[in-house]
């Protein structure tokens, strides 16, 4: 059977700024108190110069974070904010942005905050498609609690908590987000503003949940986990930069690329001058189904970081979570008063003696 659900209209209520503001106006006057040299100051400064661009009034942003480094997030950002508890942040967003449209709702986690207590959270927020934007900060190892393996964490990692290796097989947040039919998934660097920004600009303007995964260095536990992406003499063979309407291109002299191969999957070819640029694969960001997305996800490798794509995966339109609510609930309101005792002496009761 097929359920028609409505079309939501768009997101027009978050009430706009009466006055230009800069990325001044949104530093608080806490001192910011990171380990020197993490990625998450890069990570603040960038979010900080791009919320003027939103125009939207500070007291109408809200940064919702769980526990971990990355949860220190809303001391800093002159907004309003709430440091929550372990892996509940995008539960507790999604109460605020369903009862007040008003607000722009943004989530900060991390790896081992979304993808291991708060796993479940995390999963039901992406397939409701719920109106806000979660930033996760991947840097594959607890940080906060002083470097044990997380869930993204590769095979053989040696930490604290696994002295001899892990054995765990690590998740994928791209590929676990494309699976719940997120509507906006996306993954970038801390180190690359320009890039970080321009996928920050494409998630606010999304109509939905938007994950964007970031990938970002833990210099006391975990430093140099994304060094072949960064690295000024191996990242262009390593990373794949995903635009969409354009042939997937990389390598120093974009002399790589990737293909669709004769049974539908995707594959990495190392000279396109013998395909003559033909057999490349055009990125479709806002295709409806996900698999190709998805397989874009599958290419990188985690141990060496080769054919790792950065960019906007899937950028689709959905009914968005909130606006279901808001007309489910002006529907009920239009059909009168509700019987309550009715509902709860409903046809499972029965009195017994």
């Amino acid at each position: 059977m097929t359920i028609d659900l409505p079309t939501a209209p768009a997101l027009s209520l978050v009430p706009k700024a009466d006055a230009p503001q800069t990325a001044k106006d949104f530093k608080s006057d806490q001192e910011v108190r990171w380990c020197p040299g993490c990625g998450d100051y890069a990570i603040l400064a960038a979010v900080q110069s791009f919320l003027p661009e939103l125009g939207v009034r500070r007291e109408n942003i809200v940064f919702v974070s769980g526990i971990g480094c990355s949860s220190r997030f809303p001391y800093y950002m002159n907004t309003y904010g709430m440091h929550s508890i372990h892996g509940r942040a995008p539960a507790i967003a999604t109460g605020l942005s369903t009862s007040r449209p008003d607000l722009s709702v943004w989530v900060v986690t991390g790896d081992g905050d979304a993808l291991s207590i708060g796993g479940n959270h995390f999963l039901h927020a992406l397939r409701r498609n719920v109106n806000i934007k979660i930033l996760l900060f991947n840097n594959r190892i607890y940080g906060l609690t002083k470097g044990q393996y997380s869930p993204t964490s590769e095979a053989g990692k040696i930490t604290k908590s696994t002295p001899m290796g892990s054995i765990d097989y690590p998740f994928n947040p791209i590929s676990v987000a494309l699976g719940a039919e997120a509507s906006f998934v996306a993954r970038t660097i801390d180190s690359d503003r320009k890039h970080l920004v321009g996928v920050l600009r494409a998630a606010a303007a999304h109509e939905g949940t938007a994950l964007v995964e970031i990938y970002q260095n833990c210099n006391i536990f975990n430093d140099g986990a994304w060094d072949p992406l960064k690295d000024a003499g191996i990242r262009e063979d390593n990373l794949i930069r995903l635009e969409h309407g354009q042939p997937i291109r990389f390598g120093r002299d974009g002399q790589k690329g990737v293909a669709r191969r004769d049974d539908g999957m995707l594959m990495v070819v190392d000279d396109v001058s013998e395909c003559g640029g033909e057999c490349l694969w055009v990125h479709d960001a806002h295709a409806a189904e996900p698999s190709t997305a998805f397989a874009l996800s599958r290419l990188a490798d985690f141990t060496t970081l080769e054919h790792t794509a950065i960019g906007v995966f899937r950028d689709v339109a959905r009914p968005v979570y909130d606006q279901l609510l808001a007309q489910q609930l002006d529907r009920a309101a239009a059909a009168g008063p509700g019987d309550l005792a009715g509902l709860l002496r409903g046809r499972d009761t029965w009195t017994i003696g």
